[in-house]
């Protein structure tokens, strides 16, 4: 696939991008979740290599290429890895899945009520390093606690300038300002959030583009003003903790809102299962979660 061919699938969102980018403290969860104990490894590059195997096993799957699964998100060792004898772009884009990497450096601490992203240092290394890797887009993750007018406005302005940067790079950037689900002031907090994202969308020069990851809304429908700007390829919701059921019922209110399910996807894969096993829990959670997004 190329660019053009690239942007025209993930416009179209018949199905929903897999979040295969745990990384740093995330991952040791994340393989105990596969059934792979603290004890089966021992440091980094042993950790990451049990994870890569396991994203390698998503990937080369059967139920992985039966067109459900349009993009996947990367952690930068997994695009700097190989996949089925091949680069894990490249390996992707062969199954009819594009790809994005991963590119924030962790999160700040909370202040206003929002954590921002660490300063991106790394950015322009890992941007031209993605561009020669054949990528076709980014992600970069920041938080939000609660409804608070200053922190939210400051949290995608940030989101929106790095965004910027991505632009100049040749690349798609994925900006994901989550709401965090448990906030008991969530409806009106993501109120604010929307008006501060039309306001970064009616900024942006004209024939550039953004997507946005968001929390599923509390109030349904509450994006469908961001799907039909002309400046948002595509509005993809996070599972935000969500089990896979719960995810793809709160989905299935926001018409053409489409998933990138990092744990809803994941939840029922097993190291120990055979292959029929493993690609039949991975069918399932990938027919579910398509059904939710494109009903």
């Amino acid at each position: 696939m190329n660019t053009a061919e690239m942007t025209a699938k993930i416009a179209a969102g018949q199905g929903f991008i897999a979040a295969l980018d745990q990384s740093g403290g995330s991952t040791p969860k994340a393989l105990r979740g596969y059934g792979v104990a603290d004890d089966e490894w021992s440091g980094e590059e042993e950790m990451f290599g049990k994870i890569h195997e396991m994203r390698s096993r998503v990937i080369t799957a059967p139920s992985f290429a039966n067109g459900k699964v349009i993009g996947a998100i990367l952690f930068e060792r997994t695009m700097d890895g190989m996949v089925d004898g091949k680069p894990t772009a490249d390996a992707l884009k062969a199954r009819g899945v594009v790809p994005f990497i991963k590119v924030d450096q962790g999160l700040e601490d909370e202040a206003d009520g929002v954590q921002l992203m660490k300063p991106l240092d790394k950015l322009p290394t890992l941007l031209e390093k993605s561009v020669a890797a054949g990528m076709f887009g980014t992600k970069m993750r920041s938080v939000i606690k609660s409804a608070n007018s200053a922190g939210i406005a400051q949290i995608v302005a940030q989101q929106f300038a790095v965004g910027q940067q991505i632009i100049a790079a040749g690349l798609m950037p994925m900006l994901e300002p989550e709401y965090d689900i448990t906030a008991d002031d969530r409806a009106e907090g993501e109120d604010i959030l929307k008006v501060e994202i039309l306001k970064q969308l009616d900024a942006l020069p004209e024939g550039q583009q953004i997507m946005l990851k968001l929390s599923i809304p509390k109030t349904a429908g509450l994006y469908t003003e961001l799907l039909d700007h002309p400046k948002v390829l595509q509005v993809v919701a996070l599972s935000g903790g969500y089990s896979t059921d719960e995810a793809c019922a709160e989905l299935a209110k926001n018409p053409r809102m489409i998933a990138s399910f990092s744990r809803g996807l994941l939840q029922d894969l097993r190291a120990g299962q055979s292959d029929a096993e493993f690609d039949a829990a991975l069918g399932k959670a990938i027919d579910q979660i398509c059904a939710a997004s494109v009903c």
